[in-house]
């Protein structure tokens, strides 16, 4: 099988707040559909869908309801800029890390429609 992209799909209530977020993350463009815009990254590639959800309810997380049901991993160089970016672009944080000096961890965060999605750093030697 070959697969061209790989896109990640959010429901939201509000299209326009939900890809204007991640396409500021990614360092991007939204392509705007009626009830879908499709997030790009700086290289042009697909890599975020938003699809419209008039009934949308953000999920409760940890483990509310409704429960989270996907969430993206975003591993980062520099956690403070990543995490200062992210909150300055509308992000709300859900879970503050253990112990922002250890070799690695992540914190967990929600984008402007309620999807979690973590800041994950590891400052080691890169992993195999």
């Amino acid at each position: 099988m070959d697969i061209r992209f790989q896109v990640v799909a959010f429901d939201a209530a509000e299209l326009a707040p939900e890809s204007a977020f991640w396409a500021a993350v990614l360092g991007g463009t939204v392509d705007v559909d009626d009830d879908w815009h499709m997030v790009m990254d700086a290289d042009g590639a697909p890599r975020i869908g938003v699809q419209l959800a008039p009934d949308h309810v953000p999920p409760d997380w940890p483990d509310g309801s409704p429960p989270q049901q996907v969430h993206i991993d975003l591993w980062v160089d520099d956690f403070d800029a990543a995490h200062d970016e992210v909150m300055a672009l509308g992000a709300r944080l859900l879970q503050r890390a253990d112990d922002l000096e250890a070799e690695e961890g992540w914190q967990v965060y929600a984008d402007p429609a309620g999807h979690p999605f973590c800041l994950c750093w590891h400052r080691g030697s890169p992993r195999s």
